[in-house]
């Protein structure tokens, strides 16, 4: 099987929920989908947990008993045993058919883990997929090609990780925000260059709409009102940007903002 990263990327499975059988969905709220379609499941209930566990890890595998603590952590270890036995069960009888009757949770040397050979996929991973091979392109100077991956890679992300409260999962969830601020402010970056002001606009709007307070997302939104022949726009924006750093912080902006709203007042020619 060709390794995702050697795919082409518009190919790239991830790029189309529908084209999974089976997709855990643990960016934004928890969703299982089947062909693209939603399985309805009872909000926090153990199927979502054990998908939820399987999902976070690198191989999707879990040793037995670390599963039975997490899901069952009061129970009888033979009670709580034969329940995840039921559930997997359970999950094998809603989904299996989607993967030709293959389990998409199995059992391997007292480890549980999702059956990726079958066509189980996880939106964690998606990404992780699609960022990396953005990432690979721009190491071969293909920065077109990039921003696809990363704009399918942006697509994929619903919301913050909303699994897990160990400290391990907090972390992920932080990498993963900080990951996807950071592909935001690339394709601004990105469709301004291209002298797509519209487009910059809308992923700096949705970077602002995230972190409030990140003032190269504001810069370009002034510069491209600018670009656009909105001069006043843009100087309403850099109060917008000084309101903003004063309610949460107290702070004034950057030198290289007030630089840039005096260079627009003065002389926006130049932008």
């Amino acid at each position: 099987m060709m390794n995702v990263l050697e795919q082409p990327i518009l190919s790239l499975p991830y790029a189309d929920e529908a084209s999974w059988p089976i997709l855990i969905c643990l960016l934004g709220s928890f969703r299982l989908l089947k062909a693209g379609q939603t399985v309805v499941l009872r909000g926090g209930g153990k199927i979502e947990a054990l998908l939820g566990h399987l999902g976070l890890q690198d191989s999707h595998r879990i040793p037995r008993d670390t599963l039975l603590q997490r899901l069952w952590p009061s129970s009888d270890i033979g009670q709580a045993n034969q329940s995840l036995h039921s559930l997997v069960y359970s999950l094998h009888k809603l989904i299996g058919d989607a993967i030709g009757g293959a389990a998409p949770v199995v059992h391997d040397e007292g480890y549980y883990r999702l059956n990726v050979e079958a066509g189980v996929g996880v939106d964690v991973a998606g990404f992780d997929a699609l960022v990396k091979a953005g990432d690979q392109q721009v190491y071969a100077g293909d920065l077109a090609t990039a921003t696809t991956a990363y704009s399918c890679a942006v697509d994929l992300y619903h919301g913050d990780l909303c699994i897990g409260t160990d400290v391990q999962a907090l972390v992920e969830r932080e990498h993963l925000r900080a990951r996807y601020l950071t592909l935001l402010a690339h394709l601004a970056d990105y469709h301004y260059g291209e002298s797509a002001y519209v487009a910059c606009q809308d992923y700096a709007w949705r970077l602002l709409g995230c972190d409030p307070c990140r003032e190269d997302a504001h810069r370009m939104m002034m510069r491209c009102y600018v670009r656009q022949g909105e001069r006043a726009e843009a100087l309403r924006h850099y109060r917008l940007c000084v309101d903003i750093l004063r309610t949460e912080f107290e702070a004034a902006p950057e030198t290289a903002t007030t630089t840039l709203f005096e260079q627009i007042r003065l002389d926006p020619g130049s932008i």
